[in-house]
Order: C-alpha cells, then structure tokens, then sequence
C-alpha cells in the first residue's frame, strides 16, 4: 500500500465497496451534488477518464484533477475501497481489455514527445494520431448504450423541428448533424448564434419540438444556455457528452455518452461523427428514406448543381 493511501483513514467502517465499475458510476452520479470541490473534479475524471484510471498513478490523476494525491485516497474510501489501489483494481478487471490500446497509443505520443534524442517523423506522427482515433471508435462500439441510443432514434425520428447546438470544437459535429438531417423531410435549424444570437435563434423552440445538444469539457455556456431555454419552453432534448456527470446529463430525454482519444492535447473528433452518422443512418431506416432521395441528383452532393436551378 502506498504512503499517502496509508495515511489516510480515520479508523471509521467504510460503506462496501460496489462490485463493478457500473456499480460505482451509478453511486457517483447519486452522491455527486454533495462531494466537496475536489472530490467532484475527481469524480468527473473517473467517469470522463475510466479507461485511463486502470493504469494511471495516484500522482498522474492528481495532476490531472489539479488535487493533492491525499483527495485520490479520500474519494475511494468514500465509496467503500481501503486505498486507490483496490478501487484501481476494479477498473482494472472491467477495463483491461477494451481499454489499454488508448492508453498506450497515448503514453507513446508521450514518450515519443519526451524523447529529445529521436525526431519523430511526420508519417510517426499521423499513425499514432490515428490509431488514438481508431481506438476511440473500438471504446464507442463497446461502451454503446443501445436503450439510450433507441431512445435517441425515437426523439430524432418523431420531432418534426428539430434544433441542433455546439460550440467551438462541438460545432463542426453539429453542423454536420444539420446536414445530415436535411435529407429528411423534418424542419432542422442550427443553432449557430451567429452575432451572439442564440436566444433569438431559440426563440421559436415549442412544446414537442427537439432540442440536441452536443457538448465536451469544458462545456460551453451557451450550450447550457440554449438547453435552458427548450426545459422552459418544454421542448425534448437530446444530449451528446463525455459523461453522467456533465451539466446536460441530468437535463436530457435521451443522453449519449462518447469519449475522445487525444493527441498534444487535442482530442479527436472521429467517435463522435461516428455516433452521429449512425444516428442518421438509424433515423433512414426508421423513416424508411430511400437512398436515392439522400443523394438524389440536383442535391449537389459531391457534384454540381443541375443547369436547370435558378
């Protein structure tokens, strides 16, 4: 056992300790709103993080969570674990299989990184980048939660307005997603705020409409700001985030979880275009769209537009 995991501990009986990583997810998100400070940076970690927990250190977490290493071993005795390592262990036995290709394509970046004496080449560089993105998809396809996307496929397919918002690095996938649902016969607006405009933009949002909010730590206000605006105007929402604990998670009718390898510090966004691309795939088939009237001739899709449009 470690120094700072010994000394911790005031002699009082821990609760028991779950039996899965599921388990003590579940007890997270429950006790969340009434952790201190820095156990709710840690707690947003390990649910943001779970496939980095099984191999990261106590030091490598703390750093991570901006804690003294002390708060690592507080946060698992709180939920039942003697130490750090027991509760590393049960991430260890959920994760080691379907988790370790992320680790470790990061921690070589790393060290390709740190080693001063070998200049990595570019071609280095872009097979790593997209084995981070590779492994991301392998997590997004093991970690699916088919009732929650069931859920989501019914909120896109029975909304005839639909809302789409994301900001900074979240627009390009929301953007994308307006395009994609712009095969359908639906009304689809993006939610740009284009001038600072987003509640003008959300001033038509009604009752029944779908609301879909797409958003990652740090996660942008105005995202929380236009989600705000469909609960008072009782529209649906559909949320797509990196974790149970995120802003939205308890605000959403249908809620899609999706984690990003990352590469210097800048994560990818492959899963997530994924994510949407089967959502609009699954929405087709529901609709029962016909694949000529996705990239029917004169929707200028990857060609020019017919002479014949004004």
């Amino acid at each position: 056992m470690s120094s700072s995991e010994s000394s911790a501990g005031s002699g009082e009986a821990l609760p028991e300790a779950p039996a899965s990583v599921e388990r003590l997810q579940q007890l997270i998100g429950a006790e969340y709103e009434g952790l201190p400070r820095q156990l709710k940076r840690i707690a947003s970690y390990m649910s943001q993080q779970s496939g980095r927990v099984m191999v990261d250190r106590v030091s490598d977490i703390a750093q991570q969570c901006e804690v003294h290493p002390s708060a690592i071993v507080r946060f698992s005795q709180r939920f039942g674990f003697k130490g750090f390592s027991e509760m590393q262990a049960l991430f260890r036995e959920a994760y080691t299989d379907k988790a370790t290709p992320v680790q470790n394509y990061q921690q070589r970046i790393r060290r390709m990184i740190a080693n001063r004496s070998h200049k990595a080449s570019s071609s280095e560089l872009a097979r790593e980048c997209i084995n981070v993105s590779r492994s991301g998809l392998d997590r997004l396809a093991q970690e699916l939660d088919e009732t929650e996307f069931g859920k989501a496929v019914d909120l896109l397919a029975e909304a005839d307005n639909i809302y789409v918002i994301g900001v900074r690095r979240s627009f390009s996938v929301a953007h994308y997603l307006v395009y994609s649902l712009r095969h359908t016969n639906k009304r689809i607006h993006l939610v740009s705020g284009l001038g600072g405009g987003y509640r003008e933009q959300m001033r038509s949002v009604r009752e029944g409409d779908l609301v879909v909010a797409i958003s990652f730590s740090p996660y942008g206000k105005e995202t929380r700001h236009c989600v705000r605006i469909a609960r008072q105007h009782k529209a649906k929402t559909l949320v797509i985030t990196d974790s149970q604990l995120a802003p939205l998670a308890r605000q959403a009718g249908a809620l899609l979880l999706v984690n990003e390898g990352s590469t210097f510090a800048f994560r990818s966004l492959s899963s997530t275009l994924s994510l949407c691309q089967a959502l609009f795939i699954a929405v087709a088939y529901r609709l029962e769209l016909k694949v000529e009237e996705i990239g029917a001739p004169g929707s200028f899709e990857d060609g020019e537009p017919d002479d014949d449009l004004d």
